[in-house]
């Protein structure tokens, strides 16, 4: 904010009696900018601050309206499926030569097929190259770990490129993801997530993304605490969602895939 804005903060409205509610509207009267707590903070520091979340944030309010715009989903849908064609055909020779290495290292198939919870929570599979080994998660379902010892030497490479997404654009063309948004996660991470972090499955009120702004800008997540950081950065993005704002989680990609800073 800058220094001559007037602002006052407020928190839960419920429990605000009448006294410090007529402070408030005399302050508004005043040339006082009023902002809940959370709005203040998340213009402050660019992500959703999950801790202070109550229905308030949800009801009653304009925002989200990726939410309930047609007009701007069908805009984006447009836009998801003419950039994922183009993007399938410029990558096709990275893909060949990725497909190619994978066969050549070791055993098994070279994409990976993996149920996710979509929009709506609807189930689909999700599309990758394979980067770990065959036998990854005989002891079940894990998180996936920064140097990872299931990774393959190719699949160290195409995690740190992001060039494991590359099949998702085939998601993206069936409708299932969206190019930002996100990231889909398992049903058995979820079920574990939903219990520790508040309003965790609003996520999948949007199409969940190839990228998106929690991979960006928390690169990378293997607990619960990190599950907490992803999911801050996806509210504010589904409250936020705008051509700018994507259009700058694009650049950041592209400065992620060059700098080989992917998780």
């Amino acid at each position: 904010f800058s220094s001559n804005k007037k602002v006052i903060v407020y928190y839960q409205t419920h429990l605000i009696d009448y006294l410090d509610k007529m402070h408030l509207v005399n302050y508004i009267e005043n040339g006082f900018m009023a902002y809940s707590l959370i709005d203040f903070l998340e213009e402050i520091d660019g992500y959703t601050h999950v801790e202070f979340l109550d229905w308030d944030y949800f009801i009653g309010k304009y925002d989200f309206s990726v939410l309930r715009n047609t007009t701007k989903v069908f805009i984006k849908n447009i836009l998801d499926y003419v950039s994922a064609t183009i993007l399938m055909i410029l990558t096709l020779p990275i893909s060949i030569v990725t497909a190619i290495c994978i066969a050549v290292e070791s055993r098994g198939p070279i994409f990976y097929v993996q149920s996710r919870t979509g929009q709506f929570n609807k189930e689909f599979k999700v599309i990758k190259f394979r980067s770990m080994s065959v036998d990854a998660e005989l002891a079940g379902a894990q998180w996936a770990q920064k140097d990872d010892p299931r990774l393959t030497r190719v699949g160290k490479f195409i995690r740190k490129t992001r060039v494991d997404e590359i099949p998702q654009l085939i998601n993206v063309l069936k409708g299932e993801m969206s190019l930002i948004g996100p990231r889909p996660e398992r049903r058995v991470f979820i079920d574990m997530l939903v219990n520790e972090i508040p309003f965790y499955e609003f996520r999948h009120s949007i199409k969940p993304g190839i990228t998106g702004l929690a991979q960006v800008k928390y690169p990378y997540g293997a607990s619960v605490i990190d599950g907490v950081w992803k999911h801050k950065y996806d509210l504010y993005y589904i409250k936020n969602q705008s051509f700018f704002l994507d259009l700058k989680i694009i650049l950041l990609t592209i400065r992620t895939v060059v700098g080989g800073f992917g998780r």
